[in-house]
């Protein structure tokens, strides 16, 4: 199986020797049987045919800044929502959801960083039936604040109501939480924004929760799973 990430942003630079880029993580969540091919959408690049699937990573942009790419982004998610399985990530979740008659906006909440815990509201068929609820690493101050009609929400959190979406009339699901963030990597990143944009307390209380287990594996299955079963 071939996914076609595109890649919206990057790592800070100092952070990429160590961990590698985003395309690079997800990479590495999908693991093996899964091969990627990776396109700079901020540069034009967008894939042709040929691709079992689309997963659009996280971004430092938001959906609302004035940058010729986004509304191209959004373009061509609106062409392929209903082609090929499509996976949307932090940014990514948040650019889905805008395109297909949803609303992001910078949050009044702040910050959310850390090891976040949303509630499921159902479980969709490539996911565990048994699941209640998942842990992943967050890093985000924009929210999806409205969806669009038919939208599922899979999960949330009172922090995030709308934090796990599916359309169940295209081939899309997206979350905003990080999968792809190995705890090492979330905890450097946290230190980077420590005493700006975060306070010394956020930065430290958001690291400490990093330390409990985490649902990673278990949510790069599911998404695998809905690649492939399409």
């Amino acid at each position: 199986m071939k996914i076609a990430i595109l890649e919206p942003g990057y790592p800070p630079k100092d952070l990429q020797p160590r961990f590698g880029t985003y395309g690079e993580m997800f990479a590495r969540m999908l693991g093996e049987g899964v091969t990627t091919e990776v396109f700079d959408v901020r540069n034009g690049a967008y894939p042709g045919d040929g691709f079992g699937g689309y997963l659009i990573t996280g971004s430092a942009a938001g959906v609302y800044d004035d940058q010729p790419w986004i509304p191209q982004l959004s373009s061509w998610i609106r062409a392929n929502a209903s082609k090929s399985p499509m996976v949307g990530v932090c940014f990514g979740h948040q650019i889905m959801a805008e395109a297909l008659g949803g609303k992001v906006k910078k949050s009044d909440k702040g910050w959310g960083v850390g090891l976040h815990t949303y509630a499921l509201n159902t479980t969709a068929p490539w996911m565990d039936r048994d699941a209640r609820t998942l842990s992943v690493p967050a890093s985000h101050q924009d929210q999806v604040v409205e969806i669009a009609p038919g939208t599922e929400v899979l999960g949330g959190s009172g922090f995030c109501p709308y934090g796990f979406l599916a359309y169940p009339d295209l081939k899309c699901v997206s979350l905003q939480l990080h999968p792809e963030f190995d705890p090492a990597y979330a905890e450097a990143l946290i230190t980077t924004r420590r005493d700006g944009p975060l306070t010394t307390h956020q930065a430290d209380e958001a690291i400490a929760s990093l330390h409990a287990p985490n649902d990673n594996a278990k949510v790069g299955g599911w998404l695998k799973r809905f690649f492939k079963e399409g």
